[in-house]
């Protein structure tokens, strides 16, 4: 009875991890799924660019010097006399002025009526917007149609301080104005007209355009779906979707697919970050690093003459002390060959080296053909 109840207990004990190693796998999976939505988008839908150029008033005299910047006195003057003001036999000079250009960009299927936000940058020499109004500017796309027309208060940082420190938070040259523009005219698309669709993937790759086609084909059981290139998935709307295209649109975005990505190291050299992809491999290679340090130090020293002599000068001479520091406890590294991301992060940690020296590494291993990934530069 006892080897019975060991042997059940032994089974049972080996099913449960079983159950649990599969557990894990399955969550491990589900993890690196992603949605449809999040690594692709339909053409078509997506914001379009405007700007325009206007001014803002009600500066506390951080506006621009109407000298330095001639075209905002040609700007204010021009207003003046759509208004019915003459101001041309007069030379103003106020300072509450700021000739500054709007952007703001134009959300897909935009009504007429709907509030976008805006922002507002300075042209000539203002210090600050704080405290301004922006007066009506239209607002163009690149067809040099006017879509928005936006105008209203200001949001920027300010400065503030006096004649020894000076305290400035955010940038007063910038800001915002939420909701600060009206949509006038719509953007012609008909989404119900079309026939088919395309999918543009935000970071094309071979693999993940089949796997979107094979996923959205799977989903509606026909071969609606092939993928044109890496960054493009062509879908042909079935015939029971025809008056109903934003229904499939929707069920597409909620489809999971596994992304795949190349092996890359992207390394930014002016901040020393470095990140790499879980898929970089390494072959056998052998790593030493070396510390040289060279120590310079400069002492110098006051020479002159004794007390009460007639002759010689008071002189500074030179002290130059040069050290050479090279360490000698480092030691050769072998990383066996097809080690993942983790063993290459821990043999270089072991090594004690810095970010700025991982660099190099990383560069020597590819010049040596032992990095198996793409190094991207910034």
């Amino acid at each position: 009875m006892t080897r019975i109840s060991t042997t059940k207990s032994i089974l049972r004990f080996a099913f449960s991890a079983l159950f649990a190693l599969a557990a894990m796998a399955a969550s491990l999976t589900a993890n690196a799924q992603a949605r449809i939505k999040d690594i692709a988008e339909f053409e078509g839908i997506r914001e379009n660019q405007l700007i325009g150029y206007g001014l803002v008033v009600g500066l506390n005299g951080t506006g621009d010097g109407l000298r330095n910047a001639p075209f905002t006195k040609q700007s204010l003057e021009a207003m003046l006399e759509r208004l019915g003001v003459n101001t041309r036999a007069g030379s103003s000079q106020t300072k509450n002025v700021a000739a500054v250009m709007v952007t703001a960009n134009l959300p897909a299927f935009s009504r007429q009526g709907m509030r976008i936000d805006v922002t507002v940058s300075t042209l000539g020499d203002a210090k600050s917007l704080q405290g301004g109004t922006l007066l009506v500017t239209p607002l163009m796309g690149a067809d040099g149609e006017v879509y928005a027309v936006g105008q209203g208060p200001v949001a920027s940082g300010f400065t503030a301080g006096g004649e020894a420190a000076t305290v400035t938070k955010g940038v007063p040259t910038a800001g915002r104005i939420a909701n600060g523009a009206i949509v006038e005219r719509e953007v012609p698309f008909e989404l119900a007209s079309l026939t088919n669709v395309r999918l543009r993937l935000r970071n094309p790759d071979l693999t993940t355009s089949r796997r979107i086609a094979q996923a959205v084909n799977a989903h509606l059981g026909a071969a609606a779906s092939r993928p044109v290139d890496p960054g493009t998935v062509h879908l042909d709307i079935p015939a029971p979707y025809r008056n109903n295209l934003v229904g499939l649109m929707t069920e597409i975005e909620q489809l999971n697919v596994i992304p795949d990505v190349p092996a890359r190291v992207v390394i930014d050299e002016k901040s020393g970050v470095i990140v790499m992809g879980k898929d970089v491999r390494v072959d056998t290679v052998a790593i030493a690093h070396g510390n040289l340090t060279i120590r310079v130090t400069e002492t110098p020293q006051v020479s002159q003459p004794s007390a009460f002599s007639a002759t010689g000068t008071t002189t500074t001479v030179a002290r130059t002390d040069v050290q050479v520091d090279e360490a000698k406890d480092r030691k050769l590294v072998v990383l066996e060959r097809g080690v993942s991301l983790q063993n290459l992060v821990d043999g270089l940690n072991g090594l004690g080296v810095s970010p700025r020296d991982l660099i190099t590494i990383l560069q020597t291993i590819k010049a040596a053909g032992a990095l198996q990934a793409e190094i991207q530069m910034l």
